[in-house]
């Protein structure tokens, strides 16, 4: 059966001098495959790592055949031929001022999603006007939270809410990152795919108000609440980048 979905991509510069995020939809007729990418704009050539990145996780996708056959294992692989990439473009530079990036990965197919992530770029699934998961954050204020040491609200304003714990690039070691086992979707369920630049100006309730638009008003949904999240970020808000893609079924 040919794949029934519905997907709006934004990137927005935000109060940034250059865009550093990378989003990108690869779409066949049984398998999309969902990529956002945050350049770490703290060292060399942000823009370029996202985009490395994303072309090199993209190619991976095109390359094989679809519906893909071990999920968990392309993108396990996926991730970590982009992780290798960025430290080829990072040799001959200093290691704390090597290329580095965040990212986040989601393949939809046989009625439902697998996702993978490394740093502080999310996936929300949303179902019934409700954010149903999120993934959690490599960074030390979600050590604090799973802690209990901080709440979500205070995530937002944490002096270290920009300090994460694994990314793409930067030495040899391969990063930490999760990955998922098979999520069952339901017909409406909308899978939201961003950068820090674009949760960290949101709460939750504005995420899931994402799961109520129509189809048709897919992109213009996930563009307010770009616009949102630049607006509660004030003049120096971050790139606000994200992908969203409906399961019709």
């Amino acid at each position: 059966m040919s794949l029934q979905i519905e997907y709006a991509e934004l990137s927005l510069i935000g109060g940034r001098e250059e865009n550093q995020d990378r989003v990108q939809v690869v779409a066949g007729e049984s398998a999309a495959l969902v990529i956002v990418i945050d350049g770490m704009g703290g060292h060399a050539d942000g823009a370029k790592a996202a985009e490395v990145a994303s072309q090199s996780i993209g190619q991976a996708f095109r390359q094989i055949s679809h519906p893909v056959f071990d999920p968990q294992g392309f993108l396990h692989l996926a991730i970590g031929k982009a992780h290798q990439d960025l430290v080829v473009l990072g040799n001959g530079v200093s290691v704390e001022v090597r290329p580095r990036a965040t990212c986040v990965t989601c393949l939809v197919q046989d009625g439902g999603a697998y996702w993978g992530h490394v740093g502080d770029s999310r996936i929300y699934l949303i179902r019934n006007q409700q954010v149903f998961e999120r993934t959690r954050d490599h960074s030390h204020v979600e050590l604090l939270l799973q802690e209990g040491l901080i709440t979500e609200e205070e995530i937002i304003d944490h002096p270290m809410r920009n300090f994460v714990e694994s990314c793409l690039g930067g030495d040899m070691t391969l990063p930490g990152m999760n990955i998922t086992s098979h999520k069952k979707l339901l017909p409406g369920d909308t899978l939201l795919a961003c950068t820090d630049g674009f949760w960290s100006g949101l709460s939750d309730e504005d995420i899931a108000c994402l799961g109520s638009s129509s189809n048709s008003a897919l992109n213009e949904g996930l563009r307010r609440l770009g616009e949102q999240a630049v607006k509660t970020s004030g003049q120096y808000a971050d790139n606000t980048s994200a992908v969203a893609l409906r399961w019709v079924g």
